[in-house]
């Protein structure tokens, strides 16, 4: 993986009652990505869910937005620190793409275009945890946002929301993806500043 996207620096703390500890507010959306920005064109892309026993589920973009798309309004919070409050997105809950997955795994790694990976606990992913977030603010998801497509778990560190989602792999047990096994917190909840290891 390339070097990381620059342009963070210290900004001031604010008190804010959705705001967890360690966090500043932003206006802006700022980026960082662990590598080159992928261009990934809807008619390519497709999700596939890997069962812990190998079976295969896929959806092209048009399967995918067929099971239905709704709206989702959710404060975000990054690693880095910002926090985005009352975003706006749209996206197809995990819960229809799990709906016909029969599985024991308690974990999924998630897999990007481009080779980034994160781990996740199946149960942060259901019961409207979590989506394939293909808009942002009324808009297409732009490429350096995670466009076409991320994984979006906002109760979770940024992270964990997976840019240019390609796949998810049930597992056993839980691994570490690309920042855990760079020392970030192998669950990343930002009310317990699960930053780091």
């Amino acid at each position: 993986m390339a070097v990381l996207s620059r342009g963070f620096g210290g900004r001031r703390r604010e008190s804010d009652e959705n705001l967890p500890p360690g966090q500043y507010l932003t206006e802006d959306f700022p980026v960082l990505s662990a590598g080159p920005t992928p261009r990934i064109e809807t008619a390519d892309w497709e999700l596939t869910i890997v069962s812990e026993s190998g079976e295969r589920s896929t959806w092209s973009w048009d399967e995918m937005l067929a099971l239905g798309v709704e709206d989702v309004h959710t404060d975000i919070h990054c690693v880095t620190r910002w926090s985005k409050l009352a975003t706006n997105w749209r996206g197809v809950s995990l819960d229809k793409l799990f709906a016909d997955i029969e599985t024991d795994g308690a974990y999924v790694m998630a897999h990007s275009y481009g080779g980034y990976t994160t781990n996740v606990p199946l149960e942060d992913l259901l019961e409207g945890k979590a989506w394939i977030a293909t808009e942002f603010e009324g808009e297409p998801l732009e490429p350096e946002h995670g466009g076409p497509a991320r994984l979006l778990v906002p109760h979770l560190y940024f992270w964990k929301s997976a840019k240019w989602v390609r796949g998810l792999t049930l597992q056993a047990t839980d691994e570490p993806g690309f920042w855990e096994q760079n020392g970030y917190n192998m669950y990343g909840d930002p009310w317990k500043e699960e930053r780091y290891w």
